[in-house]
């Protein structure tokens, strides 16, 4: 069985080697990463810079259905609002806010 100190000494060895391995690769990774952009001819603000999103083309739909005593509307798509269900369980006819 291992003593303490040796399983201290081990791991501030493997310290050590991460530390110095996560070094390399990072140095490594950079000196990629320079040639590239050297290879392409790009600049930081290259890489800052993020295309334009196309805009999302949005259309409001009329209202099919208005309430004459609150004005609120709705469009006949999805579910029916809260003012409608009451209205139609009240006795009323959906035809009656068509609009």
């Amino acid at each position: 069985m291992a003593l303490l100190k040796d399983l201290l000494a081990q791991r501030a060895a493997l310290d050590q080697q991460i530390s110095e391995t996560k070094d390399r690769e990072r140095a490594d990774a950079i000196n990629k990463v320079k040639s590239l952009m050297s290879e392409y001819g790009l600049t930081i603000a290259d890489l800052n810079s993020r295309p334009a999103k196309a805009a999302k083309s949005t259309t409001k739909v009329a209202a099919k259905y208005r309430n004459k005593a609150t004005g609120e509307t709705w469009s006949g798509r999805g579910l029916q609002p809260k003012w409608l269900k009451a209205a139609i369980s009240g006795g009323a006819k959906l035809d009656d806010f068509h609009v």
